[in-house]
């Protein structure tokens, strides 16, 4: 890996110890000083996806990025609330169905109504449509909408004084939503395996592993 790696950088920049900055053809610099650029991986895109350095498909990623990383950090929180608390009463009065007697994780999903099913996908039809539908001030992922379209919530649609500030908070966000995908893939993964999001791996018996 060490001798592919430094004839590779060798190659591009001139040494094998050498200054990427060097590396002025790299499509891929049109991108280096986005936000979401962090340590310890820099700008990382091994695909090459931001290769033909157009702006418009980046801001279109970036944007997808942002919403699937907010949907995700919502989504574990509701993987992690349940087994802790859940909110008393009935979740369908008319089938007679509690809040407390729907199981948490995946097992859930066969348990909710089918009206229910209804009105949350219209709720969030409903929110894309009229509130996310457009990118209004140009910055990817920034709706101009604040939370729920009030725009008194969420400190992000708020100017700062300080660009740094807003810049780390930014990328933190960044950082946050792309650890929340993994966490929430991971927790769908084990739950399948071993029927809880913090499932015992003992359960799995059918691991050929094993």
């Amino acid at each position: 890996m060490a001798i592919i790696g430094m004839f590779f950088q060798d190659g591009l920049t001139g040494s094998a110890w050498g200054d990427w900055a060097l590396y002025t053809g790299s499509p891929l610099r049109a991108f280096e000083n986005e936000t979401g650029v962090q340590p310890p991986v820099g700008y990382w895109d091994p695909l090459g996806l931001a290769a033909g350095g157009n702006t418009a498909d980046f801001a279109r990623r970036r944007e997808v990025e942002l919403k699937h990383g907010r949907l995700s950090m919502f989504a574990t929180i509701g993987y992690i609330t349940p087994e802790y608390y859940k909110i008393p009463g009935y979740l369908s009065p008319s089938a007679g169905l509690q809040f407390s007697d729907v199981p948490n994780g995946l097992a859930a999903l066969s348990k909710v109504p089918a009206a229910g099913w209804l009105q949350i996908v219209t709720f969030l039809g409903l929110i894309e449509v009229n509130v996310y539908n457009e990118n209004q001030d140009g910055e990817p992922g920034n709706y101009g909408a604040g939370f729920l379209g009030l725009r008194s919530v969420g400190i992000m649609t708020k100017p700062f004084e300080n660009p740094e500030e807003r810049k780390k908070k930014l990328n933190a966000e960044l950082a946050n939503g792309r650890l929340a995908m993994m966490a929430i893939i991971g927790m769908f993964f084990q739950d399948g395996c071993t029927g809880s999001a913090w499932g015992d791996w003992a359960l799995y018996t059918d691991s050929p592993l094993r």
